[in-house]
């Protein structure tokens, strides 16, 4: 058994290394590729984007690009401080000593859970300040107030205590429960628990964040009515979301499920859009539909986390995937949160290289909407909108192709018009 937690450890630790090496280099490039092209626009957007906005997006893009690459180096460490230096397994003692069992079994294990999730996210915080009241103000997109910062986040700290402890303590009564076949009774509580989100999030969840008001113009509501009933699409209302309070970021997007779905505008996105670019981009999303995306999505959802559930099943059965970690497993009680903890931690690393091809699917999927789109309105509405908000959402226009491969959900712009029959070139 020793010798497979020195494979486990050894396999783990160049896993690690090689997923590190490879995002310092995609980070390298796309960089370098940026900043080689900040100081001229596209030859086929020189007519339309200024090269103050050009050089913005680069700007932005170059400064993210190196803050990530600082969070990416802190991540890491954290990571092996958690699993080969003994973070979790130091927790995990202190709590199974502390007397918690008393309580009952679920106790320690829902403590070491909380307690992992709260020194994590205690970790996270300069980092999520110094990039929305630094990067985003100094780009001129952060719109929020410290209060209000501080007011997300005990949302969102009592929002995942109300809905995501219960979901957790299920599934590890489950994993305790239900025998050899947990994990497909767990897998079933999640996708179960999953659906209900989308049908709550809508009406229950977001609103605690924002404010939704019907749309109130009367000429946009009567085209984008018209539209979606051209397309055979049922909404049970059209929103503008007070986006605007928190960034100048625009966007639109369908929510929900089943009948619950609704259109939901950014505010931001109605005062930078013309109502036909408004009709171009909701047309985009409905392509979406009408290709069955989400669906599918859903579907891919479904049996990546039956794999997943299935692959933990076995792994927490295993004692060399804890000890490899640096882990101590409880010989006389439950590991249940230990196995739980460990794989969210040691699956991104994993599956990190075969991202690149959900981000070539999603890309499709784009090329899809937006050929769609332009069979139900005008392709040089949807065209000047994206153009748009590239610009006004500092989204350079020559990314590097490689990274392009490994990150991007939604194709470089240069891409996106080409399809549509826009004459365009990026730069070599």
């Amino acid at each position: 058994m020793a010798d497979y937690s020195l494979v486990f450890t050894l396999v783990f630790s160049s896993a690690l290394v090689l997923v590190l090496l490879a995002k310092f280099y995609l980070a390298s490039r796309q960089i370098r590729h940026v900043a080689r092209h900040r100081d001229q626009v596209p030859a086929a957007f020189a007519g339309t984007i200024s090269l103050a906005s050009h050089q913005k997006a680069a700007d932005y893009t170059i400064t993210k690009a190196r803050f990530g690459l600082l969070e990416l180096a802190f991540g890491t460490a954290v990571l092996i401080g958690w699993t080969l230096l003994g973070g979790i397994d130091q927790l995990n003692q202190a709590l199974v000593n502390s007397g918690l069992a008393a309580y009952g079994s679920l106790a320690p294990q829902l403590a070491l859970l909380a307690a992992f999730g709260l020194v994590n996210g205690l970790l996270d915080l300069p980092f999520t300040l110094y990039s929305t009241f630094r990067i985003e103000e100094r780009f001129g997109f952060n719109k929020m107030t410290l209060k209000l910062w501080l007011g997300d986040l005990v949302k969102s700290l009592l929002v995942g205590l109300v809905i995501g402890l219960p979901i957790v303590a299920l599934i590890l009564w489950i994993m305790g429960s239900t025998g050899a076949w947990w994990w497909l009774w767990a897998w079933g509580v999640w996708m179960g628990f999953n659906l209900l989100v989308l049908v709550l999030y809508p009406t229950v969840i977001a609103p605690l964040f924002n404010k939704f008001q019907p749309l109130e113009d009367e000429s946009l509501k009567a085209r984008v009515t018209a539209l979606m009933q051209r397309c055979g699409f049922a909404a049970k209302g059209l929103f503008v979301m007070d986006g605007s309070k928190r960034s100048a970021h625009a966007n639109a997007y369908f929510t929900g499920f089943g009948a619950s779905k609704r259109v939901v505008f950014f505010d931001t996105l109605l005062k930078q859009l013309s109502p036909a670019e408004v009709d171009a981009v909701l047309a985009h999303e409905l392509g979406h539909f009408k290709h069955k995306h989400i669906i599918k999505r859903i579907v891919a959802m479904f049996a990546m986390s039956l794999a997943g559930f299935a692959l933990l099943g076995w792994l927490s059965t295993q004692v060399w995937f804890y000890t490899g970690l640096g882990v101590r497993p409880n010989m006389s009680g439950s590991n249940d949160a230990l196995a739980l903890l460990l794989f969210m931690l040691v699956v991104p690393l994993f599956s990190f290289f075969i991202s690149p091809l959900f981000a070539q699917l999603s890309r499709k999927h784009e090329f899809e909407a937006d050929a769609y789109a332009i069979t139900q309105t005008d392709g040089r509405d949807l065209q000047s909108a994206l153009l748009k908000l590239y610009q006004d959402n500092a989204s350079t226009l020559t990314p590097d192709p490689v990274y392009v491969k490994f990150y991007y959900s939604h194709p470089p712009a240069s891409e996106r018009l080409s399809r549509m029959g826009a004459p365009t070139g990026t730069p070599a």
